[in-house]
């Protein structure tokens, strides 16, 4: 039973969605460094836009239905009902826009100066008029369909995020509303043919030529538009009928509905007053609901521009092939031989799919079982897959159709799967199941049967495994074996409360056996010691135990890019916690917990944050690392982080951010990985220039 919010402690506690904003603030910090290359600087305000897009549609979404269902409803970490929520959503929002708009004229002026230049902005050559002309003729104007909003013709159904350019018209009497969508199959970006550096976006062209769209009317005003929607469908919750009791099939049909959900933001690039007030009383939006902005309103364009010099970028890399494994020999054989470690995007994602192919052609396997969550458009653990299916194995996929904005992907993937002959299985009744696991079953010669277990902190993802820094463990160990078969048993029949001895396994076991393992902390008093990495810290229960922990004198670090609703600092409370985010180059994905000091360390990967929905509504791994080499490897790079002192931020006790400042040599602790070979020897100190820094922080009373 939970407890009422009177019982609550929100001395130490933050509201989720503006710590989440705050984040997204540190995202948008990156854009305004001018250690960062001007394209990728460019790139993070596309990231910090589209971040926002989400974070709309889903979470300021599902506090729209909770202020319907439960007004009262009271958030445990800020004690603010969902409409106080709401409220300051919109206002915190507010200074970021203008951030962002800020940040926007700066970087346009700056890549204008190299000759990098959306047409918009500048005056335009006759050449490319010329050409713009053209191709808004022939391209553009065949695929428009513009409207009039007038008593014959109703308000149309505007689209979730689609650009609308909207014009305030004059007749001989009247004034209209003129509406016509910038058509979806209209690339984002489109760049001169003799001057790739310059560009124009196709809703700029049909702006400017908004009177061409609409010649019989006056245009008083006209603005780029957009609606954000509520795409929360709640698929747990949906009763399936017995005229359609197929999950995939009512999955398709609840996805189409997405673009019909309740608005819950208008966005407009230009100055249109008229035209915003019209719109928002027509999608019933207050006033705080709609943002002017200066930038565009969509700026994914940033990926597609091409042509450019790479000195405006990220120096290009390839990933490793780890230096401790050979090309030509068997993988199996490799990872029998000792636990395998690969740490994306550092190292190249090629062994463990090399482990998979090796699967699906070795007659002596018999099984290959697998999780998937997220995939890439072209996944090469599709192929492989379907491959060992061909080949006579037994492949159970356990696909997870509910990864949000992922569902149609799953969707084509469960049946491209399915048709090779692969068992498919549509994770479990009421919980999404997140985790990363791979169980790979061999029978030798003599009858005996053989494991490969694979533990991930991120997805079967060739993509994301480029960007995002993640764990991928391959492991022969028998016990980390005996748990994989038995949750894969469980996951058949649709059982989340089965036994496991090794494996940290969620929604059952997980959230107890980390309050044990820091109970256990909390009885070292002073020597206790807690690190641990993760996405987002929100579960309420573990806050309160972190901060008892504290209390105790447990020194801990929490390394959490994202939301953390636990506020370091407070005295008497979490005096003995600090925050660290890491927000750079790579996307810090991976989930690490770590307890005891360094020698002694119990260590889990895992494929959960703290989060509330990872420890009680969702299918979640943690996996032991066993093996000594790879434990004090990745103790080392835990200190590693915390010794950053370029692109880390730390909490302060009023629950913002502040960038780590000080005289030590300056660690990049991203950028030391991409210069540095990772060693998983006897020898994990980094090389000369931190080794000292290293060694006194290994020392130090943290450690």
């Amino acid at each position: 039973m939970s407890k009422a919010i009177e019982t609550f402690d929100l001395s130490y506690t933050q509201n989720r969605e503006l710590s989440w904003l705050n984040f997204n603030s540190r995202v948008l910090d990156q854009a305004a460094d001018p250690d960062v290359p001007l394209m990728e600087r460019f790139r993070f305000l596309s990231i910090f836009t589209s971040n926002l897009d989400e974070f709309f549609m889903v979470r300021v979404g599902s506090l729209f239905d909770v202020s319907i269902m439960d007004p009262k409803a009271i958030d445990n970490k800020s004690g603010m009902t969902p409409i106080q929520q709401l409220d300051s959503i919109y206002d915190a929002v507010l200074p970021l826009i203008r951030k962002r708009d800020a940040l926007y004229k700066d970087l346009m002026k700056r890549l204008a100066k190299r000759d990098i230049v959306d047409l918009n902005d500048i005056k335009v050559s006759d050449d490319e008029k010329s050409y713009i002309r053209r191709y808004f003729k022939d391209f553009i104007r065949p695929l428009l369909s513009p409207q009039i909003i007038d008593p014959t013709h109703p308000f149309p159904h505007l689209k979730n995020k689609t650009l609308y350019i909207a014009a305030l018209l004059k007749d001989k009497k009247n004034y209209l509303l003129g509406l016509v969508a910038v058509p979806d199959s209209m690339p984002s970006v489109i760049q001169m043919p003799e001057t790739p550096g310059h560009y124009i976006r196709p809703e700029s062209i049909i702006e400017h030529y908004i009177k061409k769209v609409f010649p019989i009317y006056t245009i008083e005003e006209h603005a780029i538009v957009s609606v954000t929607r509520n795409a929360d469908i709640t698929f747990d919750e949906e009763k399936f009928d017995e005229d359609n009791p197929d999950f995939l099939s009512t999955l398709s049909k609840l996805l189409r509905k997405r673009d019909r959900l309740q608005p819950v933001r208008l966005e407009m690039q230009g100055n249109a007053p008229k035209i915003l007030g019209i719109l928002a009383d027509r999608l019933k939006l207050t006033r705080k609901q709609c943002y002017t902005s200066y930038a565009p309103l969509l700026l994914s364009y940033a990926y597609d521009l091409k042509d450019l010099k790479p000195i405006y970028y990220y120096p290009a890399r390839t990933p490793d092939y780890p230096d401790y494994l050979r090309k030509d020999i068997s993988m199996w054989k490799q990872v029998e031989q000792r636990d395998v470690l690969l740490f994306y995007p550092y190292h190249s994602m090629d062994p463990f799919l090399a482990l998979l192919k090796e699967a699906a052609r070795d007659p002596e396997v018999v099984s290959i079982q697998i999780t998937i969550y997220r995939l890439a458009k072209n996944s090469a653990v599709i192929k492989y897959l379907m491959e060992a299916a061909e080949n006579g194995k037994d492949v159970t996929a356990l696909i997870e159709l509910r990864a949000r904005f992922d569902e149609q992907n799953n969707i084509d993937w469960a049946k491209v799967l399915e048709d090779s002959g692969c068992r498919i299985i549509y994770g479990v009744d009421e919980y999404k199941c997140h985790s990363k696991l791979c169980l790979i079953t061999k029978r030798t010669g003599h009858g005996q049967l053989r494991f490969i277990t694979q533990i991930g902190t991120g997805n079967y993802n060739e993509k994301t495994a480029a960007q995002y820094t993640d764990f991928c463990l391959m492991t022969a160990n028998p016990a980390i074996a005996e748990d994989a078969v038995a949750f894969f048993q469980n996951m058949l029949i649709g059982n989340t409360n089965g036994n496991y001895h090794t494996l940290l396994v969620a929604p059952n076991r997980m959230k107890s056996e980390l309050i044990r393992l820091i109970d256990r902390e909390i009885a070292k008093g002073e020597e206790g010691r807690i690190i641990i990495k993760a996405n987002s810290v929100t579960e309420r229960d573990l806050i309160d135990k972190l901060a008892e922990a504290s209390s105790a004198g447990v020194k801990i670090d929490l390394i959490i890019r994202g939301i953390c609703c636990l506020v370091a600092g407070i005295p008497g409370k979490t005096e003995n916690i600090t925050v660290t985010s890491i927000v750079g180059r790579f996307l810090e994905h991976s989930r690490i917990y770590a307890f005891g000091k360094a020698e002694e360390a119990e260590i889990y990967i895992s494929s959960a944050d703290l989060m509330t929905r990872n420890q009680t509504r969702r299918v979640e791994v943690g996996c032991p690392v066993l093996s000594e080499e790879i434990r004090r490897w990745i103790v080392s790079y835990l200190q590693m982080i915390l010794l950053d002192n370029d692109r880390a931020q730390r909490m302060k006790p009023d629950g913002t951010y502040e960038s780590v400042v000080n005289d030590a040599e300056k660690i990049n602790v991203q950028s030391y990985y991409l210069t540095h070979p990772i060693e998983l020897t006897s020898s994990t100190v980094p090389a000369k220039g931190f080794r000292e820094k290293l060694k006194s922080f290994l020392g130090m009373k943290r450690a």
